[in-house]
């Protein structure tokens, strides 16, 4: 056994989710690990778990049950393994193939690399795919937050996620501005930082081909991609025509392009086509604000589907709601969009809603699809019921916020209702 191991060993009482010919066998009982993260991960990952083991007794009775088997990431396991990130964690990932992960915090300056990004490029989660959609009760700045219904599949692995650095005035940077000189006759001053951004044509057209299995799958209407090739021409300009070439030669009988809508069939998408098109990441900014309607399934680069995702959300009530699911051919593990707020920690004031919806899309994943669509008809039927964390309550004049716990035993009585 590897060192360590012995004290995160996996729970006897459930079997391991297999991945055979492409595709998941789970048993009744499937070992799920989990993370519980930093900050306020603790409580909502608590709730989340609490959420999902109600969603699957109600959908599914006592012929299933979640087996949860707790890895370690972040400050506490540098407490017990003396490291942020302990190898036999991401052995405990692959060896479950799904986790529940709270937020984590890699500290700012000090030479760290983002838990997160290591753990996604070690797992190969290639695609971050990050459901936004309107619940009702939520106070929204967009007015049209009730029309916006949005999955965003942002790249996991390049661009900035694999950038290369060098600091300003440092050797290494000094020497590639040298060599920019002569070779390429480019003129840098020597106080310039330089970062490098790959995009390669085998990761973004697996990217492109998830998100467009996904939309097939779930019937989406479009699928946009949302670059800025029009000034980085052989990264985001290459992005969107491995995008496009994906779509024509892996799924024609599927896709119709905008150009072939409007000298086709005279601007009127077919029925039964998904169309497919691209927006310049500026205007994509701009179209979700004021024709969300058009939008469906949005395709971009890691920098731009993070700003993106954001944003989205803002339109519709914040991160707070925002759950997301980091997945690969194999491996997957979901989580919060947003960051660990260390000055929520412990105050039981948290809204837990990002991190059971993650859940949700978790148990999407693996298949047990009624369950996940009963955690997210309760989420939104508890909302729109008047009950809702502080963060949502602040909004009304007379809401009276529910704590953490308060606002999760209300999502499991509203499903258990449902």
């Amino acid at each position: 056994m590897r060192p360590g191991l012995e004290r995160i060993k996996p729970p006897s009482d459930g079997s391991f989710i297999e991945y055979i010919d492409g595709s998941y066998k789970v048993p009744d009982k499937p070992i799920i690990a989990y993370i519980e993260g930093d900050g306020i991960g603790p409580e909502v990952t608590s709730s989340a778990r609490a959420v999902l083991d109600a969603a699957v007794e109600k959908v599914y009775g006592k012929a299933r049950r979640i087996v949860w088997w707790e890895l370690y990431a972040g400050y506490k396991a540098e407490k017990l393994f003396g490291s942020l990130l302990p190898e036999d964690t991401l052995t405990g990932m692959m060896m479950a193939k799904v986790t529940l992960k709270g937020p984590l915090e890699t500290p700012i300056g000090t030479g760290h690399r983002s838990l997160n990004v290591t753990i996604r490029q070690r797992l190969d989660l290639y695609s971050n795919i990050r459901p936004v959609k309107y619940f009702r009760g939520v106070p929204a700045p967009s007015r049209y937050a009730d029309k916006i219904n949005l999955i965003i599949f942002r790249e996991n692995t390049e661009d900035v996620y694999a950038g290369i650095e060098w600091q300003a005035g440092s050797r290494e940077a000094l020497k590639v501005i040298e060599f920019l000189h002569r070779e390429f006759g480019i003129e840098l001053t020597p106080d310039t930082g330089i970062g490098l951004k790959p995009i390669s044509e085998w990761r973004t057209k697996r990217h492109a081909r998830k998100a467009l299995r996904y939309a097939i799958k779930h019937g989406r209407r479009v699928v946009t991609f949302m670059h800025k090739g029009n000034i980085m021409k052989y990264t985001e300009g290459a992005f969107v025509n491995w995008g496009y070439e994906v779509a024509l030669n892996e799924f024609r009988e599927y896709v119709v392009t905008e150009k072939e809508v409007n000298e086709q069939y005279g601007g009127k998408q077919p029925e039964g086509k998904i169309l497919v098109n691209d927006r310049v990441a500026d205007n994509m900014f701009q179209q979700i604000i004021t024709r969300p309607w058009d939008y469906d399934v949005i395709v971009t680069p890691n920098l731009n589907g993070d700003y993106l995702s954001d944003a989205a959300s803002a339109l519709v009530g914040g991160i707070g709601l925002a759950p997301g699911l980091n997945a690969g051919d194999i491996y997957a593990f979901a989580e919060p969009v947003h960051g660990t707020a260390p000055k929520y920690a412990g105050k039981g004031v948290a809204n837990p809603s990002a991190t059971i919806l993650a859940g949700a899309m978790l148990l999407e994943h693996i298949g047990w699809v009624e369950a996940s669509n009963l955690i997210w008809r309760a989420v939104e039927e508890t909302i729109a019921s008047g009950k809702m964390t502080q963060d949502l309550a602040r909004h009304y004049e007379n809401v009276k916020p529910l704590s953490t716990k308060e606002f999760t035993e209300a999502v499991i009585e509203t499903l258990k209702s449902l």
